[in-house]
């Protein structure tokens, strides 16, 4: 088969010309920044022309943008109409929801495992100078996931906030987020859910699980690049919160430009603090509405297939796994690891097999609803052949 197998096989691979960057390379790094669409180049455009034709009046239309891009997540997790709302990134969601919490009771823990993002470890551990308690469980014996039953007795009746990744970072495990949340709303507790990894490759229905709150961005397997971040509110709790990080936008009328006290929007908006990065809410669009037309469920299916056969060649070669071997806890992310595995990712990118490398885990690579089986196997033949071959000195 070639690298380009034809779509009758697999009907997915009709994708492919969306994607000019599947002409240059073998991209299997889409779990660290997904393939740009074509589409995106042309809304972009779009984003720039009402700017010079529009100026000002430009608001108009860009304003709804946010609105558009929200709802376009909303239906990739699950969540009802108005419950999602735009972020820069991450960092900032973790931000804005540590500046909603009070730490002056006895509930004032944040439980989380050790193997979460260093980002979800800095913003909480610094709410320790407000009074937090961050407590930070240990993963399981080989590293792999949380130890669900250790972090669920870690959470208790003094514990205020639970920051979970659906998918980890680095190996790729599915987390039992149904377990942890029923613990945590057993004692009180909320649950703030990492998506990051699992939108876009992993189905997610944040309803069914109800989180009181969930975040991720576009960059990875949602396709959109970098800055249209987002988060979830539980409904019935968007309300109950005043954010300290905050601003003009999370006002209830921001253009009326009133002082000097914040009064909130009474709705999701009430978390946006700053002037909303448009452009990226246009840069993110295409990706974001081919994800939502194929389904989570349908790249799911494709992205187990992929990854099982990859696990095949991990295992002839004799490679160390690092992510779960089972269906029902391996993301979109196969993660294998041997002796000069960061050199070999570096001239893998070097010669446009592209992945990437994580201390401690070793190569990650991954297949996308645009990949063909023939890249995989073309991918898992080249770190072979740079195992073998020496690599040249500088």
């Amino acid at each position: 088969m070639s690298r380009n197998s034809s779509s009758t096989i697999d009907p997915l691979l009709a994708w492919r010309e969306q994607f000019p960057a599947l002409t240059q390379s073998t991209y299997m790094v889409s779990h660290s920044l997904g393939a740009m669409p074509r589409a995106a180049e042309q809304h972009m455009q779009e984003f720039l022309r009402l700017w010079v034709e529009k100026g000002i009046v430009a608001w108009e239309d860009w304003l709804p943008a946010v609105t558009a891009a929200a709802g376009r997540i909303g239906r990739i997790i699950g969540a009802p109409e108005g419950s999602v709302i735009m972020q820069p990134n991450v960092s900032a969601v973790m931000a804005v929801l540590a500046s909603c919490l009070d730490y002056t009771g006895k509930r004032n823990k944040i439980v989380y495992s050790a193997l979460e993002f260093p980002t979800v470890s800095y913003v909480w551990q610094a709410e320790a100078r407000r009074g937090a308690r961050p407590i930070v469980v240990p993963g399981d014996a080989e590293g792999i996931g949380p130890d669900t039953d250790r972090l669920c007795a870690a959470i208790d009746e003094e514990t205020l906030l639970v920051p979970l990744s659906h998918v980890l970072f680095r190996s790729s495990c599915i987390t039992d987020a149904e377990t942890i949340v029923r613990r945590a709303h057993a004692v009180g507790a909320m649950v703030v859910l990492d998506m990051y990894q699992s939108a876009g490759v992993v189905p997610v229905d944040v309803t069914r699980l109800g989180v009181d709150f969930a975040c991720g961005g576009s960059v990875k397997w949602l396709c959109g690049g970098p800055g249209a971040g987002y988060l979830y509110v539980r409904p019935d709790l968007q309300q109950s919160f005043a954010p300290r990080v905050t601003g003009w936008f999370g006002h209830e009328a921001p253009f009326a430009f009133t002082m000097p006290e914040q009064r909130y929007a009474p709705s999701v908006w009430r978390f946006v603090a700053g002037t909303p990065t448009i452009a990226a809410m246009y840069q993110a669009r295409a990706g974001a509405e081919i994800v939502g037309e194929i389904g989570a469920a349908t790249i799911r299916e494709k992205s187990l297939r992929q990854t099982a056969r990859v696990l095949q060649r991990v295992d002839a070669a004799g490679y160390r796994l690092g992510s779960p071997r089972k269906d029902l806890w391996r993301g979109g992310t196969v993660v294998f690891d041997f002796v000069g595995s960061a050199d070999v990712a570096r001239r893998l990118n070097q010669r446009r097999f592209l992945c990437d490398h994580r201390p401690g885990a070793g190569i990650r690579m991954s297949p996308h609803f645009y990949t063909t089986d023939a890249e995989c196997d073309a991918f898992m033949d080249e770190v072979a052949r740079l195992i073998a071959e020496p690599p040249a000195h500088t």
